[in-house]
């Protein structure tokens, strides 16, 4: 989550109307250096007993997706990627250049275009747009691998939507076996195109799916989900806040506009 100064950012995201009242970036790194993973897991959750004890719990169903976190891009030569690979350091390496060097984000391929970071995925209630869970990797791990690990046991509703990429004949069993009814877009084979009833029960479910792309839109909003810290465990203390902040924001203008909890 990047941080920035002046009136602008005290305006669109704190709400503050005194700039000299809103942390600069050393405060926020040093806070995030301190917290560490425990702590911004405890933040995800503080806000999360928030929404619950207000009665905002996890309605409608539950949507799954995930998204790329770009971090900056790194030089690295291809022979020191092999000795890196083995979990080792270049010898060549000073310690400054070292610290500077991000080996845990990998690139990975979306709709032809090449990305270098780390993934995001998320569980989104149909009902409120809040982020129910949350997992975090590097970019190069497949969305679905953390499909299992997102599921939210206490959604009301047993449906569970997803795009194509989570489609899986076992995904879908397991799913029903556990009491939820998938609602996973069809993906089309080889010489096996989509049935045109297949095209129109993805349709319907890309409309509900949206509603968590709002979600990753609203993230991007608040900053950008560009992050420049160094490692897997930083970019996941940084993905954590992400979600936190918007869930705080989330409860704002649910308590705002006046959004029952029922």
């Amino acid at each position: 989550m990047a941080v920035h100064d002046g009136s602008e950012y005290a305006q669109r995201f704190c709400g503050l109307t005194q700039i000299s009242n809103i942390p600069d970036r050393t405060t926020i790194w040093t806070f995030e250096n301190r917290i560490g993973e425990a702590g911004a897991r405890a933040l995800f959750d503080g806000v999360a007993d928030q929404l619950m004890r207000r009665g905002y719990i996890a309605r409608g169903g539950q949507i799954i997706d995930a998204t790329l976190v770009p971090a900056p891009k790194q030089r690295i030569r291809s022979h020191e990627k092999d000795i890196i690979e083995q979990q080792a350091t270049p010898a060549d390496w000073k310690p400054a250049q070292r610290r500077q060097k991000d080996v845990d984000a990998t690139w990975t391929k979306k709709h032809g275009k090449s990305h270098f970071g780390y993934k995001l995925s998320i569980n989104v209630d149909k009902r409120y747009k809040v982020i129910r869970a949350i997992e975090t990797s590097t970019a190069s791990v497949h969305d679905s691998r953390h499909f299992e690990q997102v599921l939210d046991p206490y959604n009301t509703s047993q449906n569970v939507y997803a795009d194509r990429g989570y489609a899986s004949q076992a995904r879908e069993a397991d799913l029903r076996q556990r009491g939820n009814r998938p609602e996973i877009q069809r993906k089309g084979a080889r010489n096996r195109p989509l049935s045109d009833c297949q095209k129109r029960r993805n349709h319907r479910i890309a409309k509900i799916r949206a509603r968590v792309e709002h979600v990753f839109g609203a993230i991007e909003q608040m900053g950008g989900m560009l992050i420049r810290t160094i490692g897997q465990a930083r970019a996941n203390v940084k993905m954590t806040m992400m979600a936190t902040c918007y869930n705080l924001k989330r409860l704002v203008y649910l308590r705002r506009a006046r959004i029952e909890a029922f």
